[in-house]
């Protein structure tokens, strides 16, 4: 079971930080990867992070987004900096997904309820 948390409302330039608490056995040996799915568009892969916590990220959020985990607390977090109407969406991680250093292949049975994050002014 995954669990998102840490959407808002953030004006533009503004910041927010989301958690995903990852109740599955050996979290510390599976890729974690953030995605999202803005209104009315299909959902898109923004960050991910291997077990040895080597990151991937869009293009998009590159160098604004940081994805980051906590083992101890089987816990992966999004800190999302200077962040843009565009960046409006649903939030969602996913656990377990197949990562080769570029490119990251979703577990389809491991997904979050997903956190709404809406930049507006």
């Amino acid at each position: 079971q995954l669990v998102e948390s840490g959407g808002g409302l953030v004006q533009p330039g503004g910041s927010l930080r989301l958690s995903c608490v990852a109740s599955i056995a050996h979290f510390s040996l599976n890729a974690m990867g953030w995605y999202r799915q803005p209104p009315g568009k299909q959902r898109e892969l923004v960050a991910v992070i291997s077990r040895s916590s080597n990151t991937i990220y869009s293009d998009a959020v590159k160098g604004r987004f940081t994805i980051s985990r906590d083992n101890a607390k089987n816990t992966v977090y999004l800190q999302m900096d200077s962040l843009k109407s565009e960046d409006t969406a649903v939030y969602f991680c996913n656990a377990g997904g197949t990562f080769d250093g570029r490119r990251y292949f979703p577990n389809p049975r491991s997904w979050g309820q997903g956190t709404q994050v809406t930049v507006s002014s």
